[in-house]
């Protein structure tokens, strides 16, 4: 990784934590968030992923229109760092899906 890329990846990580810090407060269900970024391809392949508990939480979620709540947020706090993304690249996931479908291996799911 060239020493840009770091920067900007450090740049990414800490705007992130601050959503991260909001949502835990704010939404229920909400665990934690990652992002994934080739930075040969940046900034479309920013891709961000917000894990809740279980799907009932995520269903729950779009229901309540809470789900473009969190998008928004996300884009301007990266928009404010002069990153933009676009709302398809965030998504989300959740603790019982990962682990039904990769035996709670996170690293493996999120390749």
């Amino acid at each position: 990784m060239k020493k840009t890329d770091k920067k900007l990846d450090n740049q990414i990580r800490d705007t992130l934590t601050e959503v991260c810090e909001v949502l835990l407060e704010q939404c229920s269900g909400f665990e934690w968030l990652t992002h994934t970024v080739n930075f040969n391809a940046f900034p479309a392949s920013l891709k961000v992923v917000c894990i809740f508990e279980n799907d009932p939480q995520l269903t729950q979620l779009a229901l309540s229109k809470e789900d473009a709540f969190i998008q928004n947020l996300i884009i301007h706090k990266l928009l404010q760092q002069g990153i933009k993304v676009q709302a398809k690249q965030i998504v989300f996931d959740s603790e019982t899906r990962c682990e039904a479908q990769n035996n709670g291996n996170w690293a493996q799911r999120l390749k």
